[in-house]
């Protein structure tokens, strides 16, 4: 089995100005360790600060940071929910809802090659007919082509209660 190799924080803070890639100009919005982690969070309905970085195990800093940059891109919004004291919740804008398949594929990926146990934590299952999807986003109990805001996350067999908010149906 491989190992997963840690990267000194000089190699982290690479740009990628000089490459014309696509993939290279996307690490740069979404690269960071912590980013995809509370796109996933914020998309399973835990919009709320102090719950996300309860949830992260993340600094203060480093989640304001990261939700202040995800902000500055568009990849998440910021809504007002309590005037006294101000309070705000992280939504995901279209840009942020698009990354869903990138996250999905990533989501197969890691159960592919870096299972656990026990099995998926989470399994992505079709909002019609309640059918598991294959990796093409296809389901495997009426064979439609699903979109992703079609899908929900269910918890799957290798899924611990520490580690993911309670997902909605």
């Amino acid at each position: 089995m491989m190992r997963l190799t840690r990267y000194n924080r000089s190699m982290l803070d690479r740009e990628y100005d000089n490459q014309v890639c696509s993939i290279a100009r996307s690490l740069e919005v979404v690269g960071e360790r912590w980013s995809l982690l509370i796109i996933r969070n914020v998309g399973l309905g835990l919009n709320r600060f102090e719950p996300l970085r309860e949830n992260l195990g993340i600094t203060r800093s480093v989640l304001t940071t990261r939700l202040n940059t995800l902000i500055e891109y568009g990849i998440l919004e910021k809504r007002q929910y309590s005037e006294k004291p101000p309070r705000f919740e992280y939504h995901l804008t279209q840009k942020g809802r698009d990354l869903s398949p990138v996250l999905l594929q990533l989501m197969w990926w890691g159960d592919e090659y870096y299972p656990e146990p026990g099995g998926p934590p989470t399994i992505a299952v079709h909002r019609t007919c309640g059918g598991n999807l294959d990796h093409h986003m296809v389901c495997e109990k009426c064979g439609e082509s699903v979109e992703p805001d079609r899908v929900y996350m269910k918890p799957g067999p290798g899924r611990r209660r520490q580690d993911l908010p309670k997902i909605p149906a």
